[in-house]
């Protein structure tokens, strides 16, 4: 498709506010606490929008949308049970985490486990970040370009890893949530003029209904191959949830960065009520693409980008890709900032110079980034080969470390008496059992798969604590003192996100 002047001038003038805001917003970022964590001065209301602006990327848009073409609306299951595990983080997970004072998700393992435990953890995030979600986001921005104004993939790759790499090196995670907050805001609402527009070439909401009565159910039987509703409600999809939303730095980084523990609740909370629409302008336009151009469309990845390029006039163009390029930058810089961070803080000043100063730490954090940023560019393309797509290639192999990581945190908080041993064996018995369940049973869904490699890491955890108990209970250190008990408002918001939820399902079962 061609640009018009004006869509030249939307995307520019865009890219350049966010890398201007970016850079202004990072500047004087000197200490450590500065640079990885902001401060620790986070508002709500920017803790909500980067949650979202981080997550929704293009394996949403391309992915996601390419499952809505093919399955159809129980892919959103991942969005709208995220919003009720968004609650359990918020009530469960981050007062721990806050009041530890914690700059790295696997650091907590050190202080409830030992070095070895958290050493683990650090290790599977940094080669997990480079060749899952780094190369799979960079691969999908790249296919969007391509499909959209036929850039070839390997610049596409390429520009969107050097523009995003560049002011995250500057700026660390005040850069990021800043350049979240515009490009989360401004994929909201491009997003939401592509679902009406949709709708009105399709012929409205009864007419969308009508045609499309097959794909929208979020309820499917218990033997489906892919969302059976066993693994959704009570099974599987519970593990990459609690993993991605309470124990994945690239997510947590901006709730422990908050300035206080109620501004983290809410803000997690916010982001709860902003992931129930994303199913309306991702999963949406993948039905319709489906129901206007299905023929034309031979690989579902292309069924968003395909349906821009008939829907969208002149002048709206440069803002969609805009958007779209700003969706694969806002996840980009959180992926870099919050690896680096992993790597500055849980490698380099744990092993490697452990009396390293504030200014070393920040030095080693940028670059680490520009590392990071070659190593991702030069796997991506290696995610095009594989014929499940996208969004099924990132949730897929996440899975041989996250029930593993899930258990050692659950099992570490409630029972005082695992031991370090214990929670060291699951994380690496994870990965063979699981493997083995994708290689025995390849029919079988992978959430079942997840399911099944919970229960066996935790039955690990169980008769190994039952045999070889900790004797003296962990004693966890404080960074903080806080009442740990929520605000009125936090629950109140909580039980509203959770009947919203249920209604989606009853509405859409």
């Amino acid at each position: 498709m061609e640009f018009s002047v004006l869509d030249i001038v939307a995307f520019v003038g865009f890219m350049l506010l966010v890398i201007g805001v970016s850079l202004w917003a990072g500047r004087k970022e000197e200490t450590s606490e500065d640079y990885f964590l902001a401060g620790r001065k986070l508002s709500w209301w920017l803790i909500g929008l980067s949650l979202i602006a981080s997550n929704i990327s293009s394996e949403h848009f391309i992915g996601m949308s390419g499952q809505g073409f093919g399955l159809g609306l129980a892919i959103a299951s991942y969005e709208w049970m995220a919003a009720i595990t968004l609650i359990i983080v918020a009530l469960f997970f981050l007062p721990r985490f806050l009041k530890a004072g914690i700059y790295t998700i696997p650091e907590f393992l050190e202080l409830r486990y030992n070095h070895t435990a958290r050493t683990i953890m650090a290790g599977f995030m940094i080669l997990f970040y480079i060749f899952v979600t780094m190369a799979t986001v960079l691969y999908s921005g790249a296919l969007a370009l391509k499909t959209i104004f036929d850039i070839n993939i390997i610049c596409g790759i390429w520009l969107i890893g050097l523009l995003a790499g560049a002011y995250t090196v500057y700026g660390g995670l005040k850069a990021v949530v800043w350049s979240d907050l515009i490009q989360g805001s401004t994929l909201l609402i491009v997003g939401l003029v592509v679902m009406f527009l949709g709708f009105e070439k399709i012929g409205g909401w009864e007419a969308f209904v009508a045609s499309s009565a097959d794909k929208l159910h979020t309820v499917l039987p218990a033997d489906h191959p892919d969302m059976p509703w066993v693994a959704v409600f009570i099974g599987g999809l519970w593990i990459p949830n609690i993993f991605y939303w309470g124990l994945n730095q690239f997510i947590t980084q901006r709730t422990l960065g908050a300035k206080s523990l109620n501004q983290g609740q809410t803000g997690i909370l916010f982001g709860a009520t902003l992931k129930l629409i994303i199913p309306f302008i991702v999963v949406f336009p993948g039905i319709m693409a489906f129901e206007l151009y299905g023929s034309e469309i031979a690989n579902p990845d292309e069924a968003y980008p395909y349906l821009l390029t008939r829907l969208l006039p002149k002048g709206l163009m440069g803002i969609m890709f805009a958007a779209l390029f700003g969706a694969v930058m806002s996840t980009l810089d959180s992926l870099l900032n919050s690896a680096a961070t992993i790597f500055t803080i849980d490698i380099y000043k744990r092993y490697l110079k452990k009396d390293s100063t504030s200014k070393q730490l920040v030095n080693m954090g940028r670059i680490s980034t520009l590392v990071l940023v070659v190593f991702g560019c030069l796997w991506a393309p290696i995610v095009g080969s594989f014929d499940e797509g996208v969004y099924v290639y990132i949730q897929k192999f996440w899975g041989f470390i996250q029930s593993g990581v899930v258990a050692a945190f659950i099992f570490g908080i409630l029972w005082k008496k695992v031991p370090a041993k214990a929670a060291v064996g699951a994380m690496l018995l994870n990965i063979p059992v699981y493997g083995a369940l994708l290689w025995f049973a390849p029919d079988e869904p992978f959430l079942n798969h997840m399911g099944i490699t919970f229960l066996t890491v935790s039955a690990f955890i169980t008769v190994y604590t039952l045999i070889w108990p900790q004797k003296v209970p962990t004693v966890l250190p404080a960074y903080q003192e806080f009442d740990s008990k929520p605000k009125m408002t936090v629950i109140i918001w909580s039980v509203l996100v959770f009947l919203a939820t249920a209604g989606l399902y009853i509405y859409f079962a």
